[in-house]
């Protein structure tokens, strides 16, 4: 059976550093594809976009990563912005906002990782907190990822990938306030926060607040993969494309 292909957001960068190039760039750590590619996928880069060319994208897709990032926009969720809160990716936030929207209306699993856990979250109606201390990595350490232990929530999807307390590698400062009204929260750290949502019923919807693709554990990406498989677009025939084309008496584009 072919790989399903899955496709992650990106970032979008107005200024960016390779070899004598400095131009802004579209950009996504190389160990989210590598997670996907390891677990059995294809990894397809979505890039920010018009908004209306989501469930085109989606369209093409088996499954779908919200990937990590900058901090949502507080006005998505109305509220107003925190000292604390980064600045914003409004074209970002739009893209995957309808990325999500279109996952959703067309069945298509969806992973959120981290900021696209919460993203999710605002999707479906909910809030977030702006600034949780605790949870960025070891102290004074910037871009250093720390651990802590999860643990699932008895008879979720979450659950039934990971069915044990496990320690996951994490860094974020914001976290789920309200839980929007459709998700159950599936995971929670040892103090409370909610580490992992989900969207209950036959859809495959899952949204983690850590950095699954920095670890070593790919029973999340497998658990997407498989999903997805589930569900493949059927793929074109080779030369499908270069193939020529007559009209009919009525003047319609036809195959040969």
């Amino acid at each position: 059976m072919s790989e399903p292909l899955i496709g992650v957001s990106t970032y979008l960068e107005p200024v960016a550093h390779w070899g004598v190039w400095e131009l802004p760039a579209a950009l996504l750590p190389a160990a989210y594809p590598r997670m996907i590619q390891r677990s059995g996928g294809l990894a397809a880069l979505l890039p920010p976009d018009d908004s209306a060319r989501a469930a085109a994208a989606v369209a093409r897709l088996d499954g779908l990563v919200i990937a990590g990032g900058a901090d949502v926009e507080p006005g998505r969720y109305g509220a107003e912005r925190d000292f604390r809160t980064g600045p914003p990716a409004r074209e970002r936030d739009a893209w995957e906002l309808a990325l999500i929207e279109a996952a959703l209306e067309s069945g298509t699993p969806v992973l959120g990782v981290c900021r696209g856990m919460q993203l999710l979250n605002v999707a479906l109606g909910g809030t977030l907190t702006q600034h949780l201390d605790g949870h960025a990595g070891p102290l004074g350490a910037t871009g250093v990822l720390g651990v802590h232990p999860v643990t699932p929530v008895r008879d979720t999807l979450y659950a039934s990938i990971v069915p044990e307390e496990s320690a996951v590698p994490t860094y974020h400062h914001q976290c789920v306030e309200r839980l929007a009204p459709d998700l159950v929260a599936s995971a929670h750290a040892a103090d409370g926060t909610i580490e992992a949502i989900e969207l209950p019923g036959p859809r495959w919807v899952l949204g983690v607040q850590w950095h699954p693709e920095m670890g070593e554990d790919t029973r999340l990406a497998r658990a997407l993969v498989s999903a997805s498989t589930a569900r493949l677009v059927p793929a074109r025939t080779p030369f499908e494309d270069l193939a020529p084309t007559r009209r009919t008496a009525a003047g319609e584009r036809a195959r040969p």
